[in-house]
């Protein structure tokens, strides 16, 4: 099973830009579909977008559809979130997960690997 370590959170004002970075190792993570959620407190794990294991296909909320990002780079087994123009309503716990079977879901129980997550907190 693929272990997944996310980084690159951390507290930013808001407009501002962070790049979320997940590190895959263990399993095959290119023939993953690989997904990012996000957690706010006193609230459920929400959708934030997902990429196909051959990059053709991406997902992404509409919450963030024109700010956020998915990337990935099979070679060195990362996953990654672009993030721009944040703002406040952003702030949560941002996971990454991997979907052995290829669905591009945006359903978290179709994803069998999470990580253990990174805080992004956005000031007003």
């Amino acid at each position: 099973q693929v272990q997944l370590v996310e980084s690159g959170g951390g507290l930013v004002q808001a407009g501002g830009s962070l790049r979320l970075a997940c590190a895959a190792s263990g399993g095959t993570f290119s023939s993953y579909t690989m997904g990012w959620f996000r957690q706010a407190p006193g609230k459920e794990r929400e959708f934030v977008a997902a990429i196909s294991w051959d990059v053709r296909g991406t997902r992404h909320a509409d919450s963030v559809k024109g700010r956020f990002t998915i990337s990935r780079d099979n070679a060195k087994n990362t996953l990654y979130l672009q993030m721009n123009s944040l703002k406040p309503e952003d702030t949560a716990v941002y996971y990454c997960a991997a979907d052995p079977w290829g669905r591009l879901s945006t359903v978290p129980a179709h994803f069998g690997s999470w990580g253990q997550g990174t805080q992004v907190t956005v000031s007003s």
